[in-house]
């Protein structure tokens, strides 16, 4: 199967390493950073949201309207507007990007972060309200007849949009999450599921919960699986790991220098974090700090498992020999962003996807070989003739 590579669609050049040199939307910095991955062999780049942070849906139409083949990932909180009104905005961001856009559902794990824009729902509210956000807006997307809908969270009649999407049927939708009420809403109706970068084993027991909620929702397939890491990566291994330190010790001074607010927008766990995934982040650090082939914890516990935050160290060779045993236990999206968010995108780019996207190509062709299709039946005239 294909493998495809996601990037980060910053507004400004700031991250966990650096403050930002500039305004929270530069936006010749955003189109620098998204033409970097789309000249160095990406497809698709996510336009995160923070509640403080700029809109990420101008700033995708932006780059939709000058690049041509990048794909766009949007994140989007339910919380922040009604699904008939979402579904249209996202209808009208494909329609720019001439169908090259997946839309990236977060419900929220954050009770401050969601409050900061008026959200006060519990978890499992949210959980529940996403679910309804996500089949209102696939069926906005695809009914040409005006509908009505009586919902836990939403109600609304005689609705029909007048913009739809050039993707048909329609736009993949995306999810995430690592608890059980994750597995199950990404299960119903994500077309990919994303998970944060954890050891092979955990994140293998990751993506069977996924196929089983999905089977339990009844689907006879399963959401694509996305995993995220944060490559850090030198021409030799001594080189890398000294790398690691260096970042490792600057993430530590800039969260002391501003420790409320994380560079892209979101919250530092200052304190034990409520979701899931970030607290599978923190066990993961604490049981250990190397797993497998490249796999590194400290930059996870520096953040208190702050979203995308454990890396994989070493030369591009090793970084890419790390991300084919994920791929081989069946994800194809890899996440990645490094911390000086230009440059590593470039040296990410040229160094590390080539490899990668060789060697998926030798197992497909093997796999091929191994399971070759059926030659195409033969109609009678044919064989007469």
């Amino acid at each position: 199967m294909p493998v495809e590579f996601l990037g980060i669609a910053a507004t400004n050049d700031g991250s966990e390493t650096t403050a930002r040199s500039g305004a929270a939307f530069d936006k010749d910095y955003t189109l620098r950073l998204a033409r970097a991955h789309e000249e160095h062999g990406w497809d698709r780049v996510l336009f995160a949201y923070g509640s403080g942070s700029p809109d990420p849906a101008p700033a995708a139409a932006y780059i939709a309207a000058r690049l041509e083949r990048l794909q766009l990932l949007l994140a989007h909180r339910p919380n922040v507007s009604y699904p008939t009104y979402a579904a249209k905005t996202f209808a009208t961001l494909d329609q720019i990007s001439e169908g090259r856009l997946t839309v990236h559902f977060i419900t929220g794990g954050n009770d401050h972060e969601q409050g900061r824009e008026g959200d006060t729902l519990t978890k499992d509210e949210r959980y529940a309200r996403t679910a309804e956000y996500i089949r209102i807006v696939k069926k906005v997307w695809t009914t040409r007849e005006p509908f009505d809908h009586e919902g836990a969270h939403y109600r609304f009649h005689d609705f029909v949009s007048d913009v739809f999407p050039v993707r048909q049927p329609r736009p993949d939708v995306s999810f995430g999450g690592s608890s059980p009420a994750a597995y199950a809403a990404g299960g119903a109706e994500a077309d990919v599921h994303c998970l944060w970068g954890e050891p092979l084993e955990k994140t293998a027991q990751q993506i069977e919960a996924v196929k089983a909620a999905a089977a339990a929702a009844g689907r006879t397939d399963a959401p694509r699986i996305q995993v995220a890491f944060r490559p850090i990566i030198a021409p030799t291994e001594e080189l890398a790991w000294e790398k690691a330190h260096r970042t490792l010790g600057a993430i530590r001074r800039r969260r002391e220098e501003a420790p409320a607010r994380h560079p892209r927008g979101g919250v530092t766990q200052t304190h034990a974090p409520q979701n899931t995934g970030s607290q599978r982040l923190i066990a993961i650090a604490e049981a250990g700090e190397r797993y497998d082939r490249a796999l590194w914890t400290p930059t996870a516990a520096a953040t208190g498992g702050a979203g995308n935050s454990n890396a994989l160290v070493g030369t591009p060779e090793t970084v890419a020999r790390a991300l084919l045993d994920y791929y081989d236990l069946g994800v194809d999206i890899l996440s990645a962003r490094g911390y000086d968010l230009l440059e590593d995108a470039v040296d990410f780019g040229r160094h590390v996807i080539p490899l990668v996207r060789e060697e998926v190509a030798k197992r497909d062709a093997a796999r091929t070989a191994a399971h070759p299709l059926p030659a195409p039946r033969r109609s009678a005239a044919a064989v007469r003739a």
